[in-house]
């Protein structure tokens, strides 16, 4: 049986170069890999506020009173009118610029496509601090009205718009720990002073979100955790005006929801009731939807789901994270916050395309299966009140998973897209 550890340790090496390759998730969470009995998960434990140091300049200086307008509906309303997501992926979050990772600049003609094609909600991962003095953790006002067009795009269509502190460097997220709390307390409160009162006009259909996938492994970085989203709630309401009432998103220990389940405990402290989500992502199993290359410890696996086993390339038939995997982990979000009364985001899921190691009926058979897994997942995730935003890296070469040609605006993948739509109709 193949270890957990050496299958999170390989997904980790291999996110820290997606920006670079165009692999298509964005950090390095999974669930659901193999389980490794001998790790101990030790309960969770309450986390202790930590009030963030007055390192930056106070950017809430003109707190706007409480704005209800716009914004009756509440995080359960809200999940409920979001039926398929997609995710702009590796472009506002690239390091360098929004075209550094090979994607053309976001236009209003792209996300118009879109919303044409069957969506109705769009994440949008976003780097800050490369955009910020690192003195004074000021955000460049040029950026910041970037983001506030791009968002402009998506409302003035209609669309759900759940927009994140992103990986960023990984400044938070692969620094959740006591000797950073502090630190990272006080830049997260500044970057979201200045994030929620640029954007402060925009109706209910703006949701903000924490971070992207902090890197958690026990009780105490948990902790920690809980203590970078109170901070992130605590600011974002205090700027007042419509912010008073937006529904802001959480996510789990990096966002496995595994993990979530075993060490998440409350929800942060919020000053309005029922105006919060939880989010996790799934790439599960690893082997199938991120893996790029044979290792000694496994190997890829091509084919995934009962009815789309190779019975001439049986090495690379999915052995663990099938169906009923998928319908045990999501059933635990549900019952551990959905029942609850806490929709659930499943910000990311994706399997990358084979064709360049892939010919003829094998490949055939692979994207066939590739197409059963998104649609399957997006069907459970919706009958287990999980709302799916399907990773799109805008990549349209060998290992990838866009969607879309955003250069010239058409659908590159019509069978991923036909999964998608077919899965989010559930039964």
């Amino acid at each position: 049986m193949i270890k957990t550890s050496q299958i999170k340790t390989a997904l980790f090496s291999v996110m820290l170069i997606f920006g670079i390759t165009g692999i298509s998730s964005c950090g390095s969470s999974g669930s659901a890999t193999p389980s490794d009995t001998s790790t101990v998960i030790t309960p969770p434990v309450v986390s202790t506020p930590i009030e963030p140091t007055a390192r930056y300049p106070d950017y809430n200086s003109s707190p706007l009173p409480d704005d209800s307008s716009g914004m009756e509906s509440n995080a359960q309303q809200l999940a409920a009118n979001m039926t398929l997501g997609w995710n702009i992926g590796n472009t506002l979050e690239a390091i360098g610029s929004e075209t550094a990772w090979g994607n053309p600049l976001i236009s209003r003609d792209l996300i118009q496509l879109v919303k044409d094609s069957g969506f109705n909600a769009i994440r949008i991962p976003t780097s800050w601090d490369q955009y910020s003095d690192q003195e004074t953790a000021e955000i460049e006002v040029t950026w910041l009205n970037r983001v506030k067009e791009v968002v402009q795009y998506c409302v003035d269509n209609n669309l759900y718009v759940i927009l994140n502190i992103h990986w960023d460097g990984g400044w938070l997220e692969n620094n959740i720990t006591t000797e950073k709390q502090q630190e990272n307390n006080a830049k997260q409160k500044a970057f979201w002073q200045q994030i929620a009162t640029h954007l402060e006009e925009f109706d209910e259909h703006l949701i903000f979100a924490s971070a992207n996938e902090p890197h958690v492994e026990d009780a105490e970085q948990m902790a920690v955790l809980l203590s970078y989203h109170q901070t992130f709630v605590d600011t974002v309401r205090a700027t007042g005006g419509k912010n008073s009432n937006r529904v802001l998103v959480v996510q789990g220990p990096k966002t496995d929801i595994e993990l979530t389940d075993q060490l998440w405990g409350d929800m942060p402290n919020d000053s309005v009731t029922d105006r919060l989500m939880m989010e996790v992502h799934f790439y599960t199993p690893y082997q199938f939807t991120l893996m790029n290359k044979d290792e000694s410890w496994g190997n890829q696996f091509f084919y995934w789901g009962k009815d789309y086993q190779s019975v001439d390339d049986t090495q690379r038939n999915t052995n663990y994270g099938e169906e009923a995997a998928v319908d045990l982990l999501f059933k635990s979000m549900k019952e551990k916050f959905v029942d609850k009364g806490i929709p659930v985001i499943l910000g990311e899921y994706s399997a990358v395309r084979r064709n360049g190691q892939l010919t003829g009926e094998a490949l055939n058979l692979h994207l066939a299966s590739r197409a059963y897994y998104h649609e399957y997942v997006t069907q459970q995730a919706i009958m287990n009140g999980l709302v799916p935003f399907y990773w799109d890296s805008g990549g349209l070469d060998t290992f990838a998973a866009g969607i879309f040609d955003r250069s010239d605006l058409t659908v590159f993948d019509q069978q991923t897209l036909d999964a998608l739509l077919k899965g989010a109709i559930t039964p």
